[in-house]
């Protein structure tokens, strides 16, 4: 039985086949295998796609971009009023809910999210359909690992509305995982997977323990504030400003020519991915004068060797507060169009030079693939259910700090646990101290998202003897199922500890 995998991503959106035992992408009736995530209105029809993508410079006031960014919020959401601001089509508030309004029509139309985004999953079945010959409902979605509740939903109900039978919606790092087998061969042993994911707007990262077929995500980050489009957007500076020399025009304040701009920036990008020069060709850029430029890949990665810093940034970190290193990496997944950039892809191999850097799939596509080949394992399955999704675990509700003060006397907070870390759960952290002093001081906080660290506890290791050498105090903070805390302390020279228990309602 054939099932498909459907990537909707907020740029993007990709659907691949599975059949016979393996999954492919299939392309659009354009002969892409991406299709953008743009919706078009006119007065008597949607456009969905590529076509709609291109129109938005004469139509920008009724195209819709980045739907999912507002899928399953409600309209005071930070990311929705981030969103009204950048979108050219007006968001208005319904029932609290946000709407856009559509005046492509002799009355204005107040378009739902989830409508939109029907629209698009309506595309990538049309798209599917024509590629099998035949008419193709089961599906799995994949998910970004940090949606809630109900942005899932709405993304499932967008899904059934376009006529999908939604099997199961799966987190995109396992999706990508999946498209490599990682973790279906069934081997003995834990491993460490990065899956590193650069979409159009967004960055995320995610590291996950891989243990014989179970994935368990470790640690995750996401940043709105870099994506592929910060790179399409420096590269049509820079072409603003290669007009300006030449014609003597500054076209930068003119919205619709910066959009021509962002277009043909956006395919001399894609260009440069594979070869070493592209040519940005744009009709009438202003006042009937056509623009013609030739970019290098040298210029362009010099353009955006800042932002490709910032896009490689979080890596450590997150592994810090996961308490790994690059070394304990086994494998890097590359996902999002963006991860294609080959000056993007030697940076990060650079950072983990002894790592196998998994970039064969497409990387645009490799989430698609992997949703794909779980459709192929649950079709034809009658206990699917919502509530099958996924197996349910206690997680830590709060971040779980320790505070120190360090030489100087500055206080220093570490996350040890932070929250959503499954549990039972473990944390090791060296406290360290002055050798003249006779006792060191650890304090135990919790944060939730939106609060001041809040004091839980704290040790005091006394009668230390002074030295020359520093003080170092082993600490493992363990929090179990029921959310108690058990902090120990261990002096490594002398060998002297405390250890306090800290109770479930104290640490909730």
């Amino acid at each position: 039985m054939a099932a498909i995998g459907v990537h909707f991503g907020n740029t993007c959106a990709c659907v691949a086949i599975f059949k016979d035992g393996r999954a492919d992408v299939v392309a659009n009736d354009a002969g892409d295998r991406v299709t953008p995530a743009v919706v078009c209105y006119r007065d008597t029809e949607q456009i969905v796609g590529i076509a709609a993508k291109q129109g938005r410079v004469r139509n920008a006031a009724n195209t819709v971009v980045k739907v999912k960014q507002v899928l399953g919020r409600r309209f005071d959401d930070p990311e929705t009023q981030n969103h009204k601001k950048e979108t050219k089509c007006q968001v208005v508030s319904r029932e609290e809910r946000p709407y856009y309004e559509i005046t492509a029509g002799a009355h204005p139309e107040y378009i739902a999210p989830e409508d939109v985004a029907k629209l698009i999953f309506h595309k990538m079945k049309e798209t599917a359909q024509s590629a099998l010959g035949s008419d193709i409902t089961d599906a799995v979605i994949t998910v970004p690992f940090e949606f809630a509740h109900a942005q899932k939903q709405a993304l499932r109900d967008a899904a059934e509305a376009a006529g999908f039978r939604v099997l199961r919606l799966i987190h995109e790092p396992a999706a990508a995982l999946l498209a490599y087998n990682i973790g279906q061969e069934c081997s003995s042993g834990k491993s460490h997977v990065l899956v590193y994911k650069l979409g159009g707007t967004s960055l995320s990262v995610t590291v996950l323990q891989v243990n014989g077929g179970m994935f368990r995500v470790l640690n995750t980050r996401t940043d709105y504030s870099i994506g592929g489009e910060s790179f399409t957007q420096a590269l049509a500076q820079h072409l603003a400003s290669e007009f300006k020399r030449t014609f003597k025009y500054d076209v930068s304040n003119n919205a619709r020519a910066m959009l021509k701009l962002m277009n043909g920036a956006d395919m001399a990008k894609h260009s440069l991915s594979s070869l070493g020069s592209a040519n940005c060709f744009v009709d009438s850029l202003h006042d009937g004068c056509d623009f013609d430029c030739n970019i290098s890949r040298a210029r362009f990665e010099l353009l955006c060797s800042s932002l490709f810093n910032k896009s490689i940034q979080p890596i450590r970190p997150l592994l810090e507060e996961a308490g790994l290193s690059t070394s304990n990496i086994n494998k890097v997944v590359l996902c999002g169009g963006s991860a294609r950039i080959p000056r993007l892809q030697q940076m990060i191999q650079d950072m983990f030079p002894d790592v196998e850097l998994l970039s064969s799939a497409p990387p645009d596509e490799v989430i698609a693939v992997g949703a794909a080949l779980e459709a192929g394992l649950l079709v034809g399955r009658e206990d699917l259910s919502p509530e099958k999704e996924c197996v349910k675990m206690e997680v830590s509700a709060t971040d779980i700090l320790v505070k120190e003060v360090d030489e100087s006397g500055a206080e220093i907070f570490t996350v040890v646990l932070p929250s959503g870390t499954p549990l039972p759960a473990r944390r090791h952290h060296i406290l360290s101290g002055g050798g003249k002093l006779s006792s060191l001081c650890l304090e135990i906080y919790q944060r939730s998202v939106t609060k001041q660290p809040e004091k839980l506890s704290k040790i005091i290791i006394k009668d230390l003897q002074p030295g020359e050498e520093s003080h170092k105090i082993d600490t493992v903070v363990t929090m179990k199922r029921d959310g108690s805390l058990h902090v120990s302390c261990v002096e490594q020279s002398s060998g002297k500890s405390e250890i306090i228990t800290i109770g479930a309602a104290a640490a909730s």
